[in-house]
Order: C-alpha cells, then sequence, then structure tokens
C-alpha cells in the first residue's frame, strides 16, 4: 500500500499542510511514522479530510466532528451509508441554524436586535430599552420579539413568566 507524503496528502486532500498537523493533533485523522519520522498517511485517510470539509462547510463543530469520528468503530473512515445517519443526526441543528440565519436576513433592515443602531427607530422596538430586562446581549436576535415588551412588569422591572410556548 503506498503511503503518501504530507506534502501529497495535502495537495491531494485541498488542505494546507499545517491543517494536517492540526487534525492529527485532534485525532480526526491518523498518520504513520516513517524511520526518519516523517508522517504518512495511508489514501483511506483523504475521505477523513473529505468528511471534516464536508461537516465543517455544513456549520459543524471541529469537536462534534472529533465525537462523529471517534463513534465509528474501529476509527474507521465513514462511509456513504454511516455519511447517511450522521447527517440525519445533524439536520436539527442545521433546520435551526438555518432558521436563526433567515430569521437575521429578515431583520437587518429593522434592528441589529437592541442595542439598536437607530435611536429614533429603536423607540418602535425597544421603547425606553425594557428588552434590556430579559438579559444582556442583542435580545431580538438571542430570541426575543417585540411583543415581548408586553411581558415587563414595570413595576419589577422584569419580564413576567410566559405563557407562551
Amino acid at each position: 500500500m503506498k503511503m503518501l507524503t504530507i506534502g501529497e496528502f495535502a495537495n491531494r486532500a485541498g488542505v494546507a499542510s499545517s491543517a494536517l498537523r492540526f487534525y492529527e493533533e485532534k485525532g480526526l485523522i491518523h498518520s504513520q511514522r516513517n524511520a526518519g519520522g516523517q508522517r504518512r498517511f495511508q489514501a483511506h485517510q483523504l475521505r477523513r479530510v473529505a468528511f471534516i470539509k464536508a461537516a465543517q462547510a455544513a456549520g459543524i463543530s471541529l469537536d462534534e466532528i472529533q465525537r462523529t469520528l471517534n463513534a465509528l468503530p474501529a476509527q474507521r473512515t465513514p462511509g456513504k451509508a454511516d455519511w447517511g445517519k450522521i447527517s440525519a443526526g445533524w439536520r436539527d441543528q442545521l433546520d435551526q441554524r438555518i432558521s436563526s440565519l433567515t430569521a437575521l436576513r429578515d431583520r437587518l433592515n429593522e434592528c441589529i436586535g437592541c442595542g439598536c443602531l437607530s435611536l429614533s427607530a429603536c423607540a418602535l422596538y425597544n421603547p425606553e430599552d425594557k428588552i434590556r430586562h430579559f438579559g444582556n446581549g442583542a435580545r431580538y436576535l438571542n430570541g426575543n420579539r417585540p411583543d415581548d415588551l408586553a411581558t415587563i412588569d414595570t413595576e419589577q422591572k422584569k419580564p413576567r413568566k410566559s405563557t407562551r410556548t
């Protein structure tokens, strides 16, 4: 079986050698060392790199990718059936990300999530900065909505318990 040098492997995989060393350090791919201590990769590791790149393109974290690869029997390279099961498991996560990005895109012209960049328009979405009672950060981007302001208890200056599900 022909072993590939790190340069050959990087060229075939379409990634930098430094990325391969990083992936190996994280346990995502594996190499062997020759007598001189140089890395040599088996060709089947190319599929693992392709898997990593596809998962990253879908927004999956390296930690999640590592957990997934480690769950395969004998650290083997994922095949088509594996990818089908794995990608189905990531579908909900991806659907949530798509939904969040769609909502962000649709609100870009209205508000960045309070604090808003337009104080004159902000009065429409966040009068008297009431949304601050829901916590720090961009509250509308974190899931609050302008109608949540109606749930603010003005005396206690905090949100009332929500009946919304």
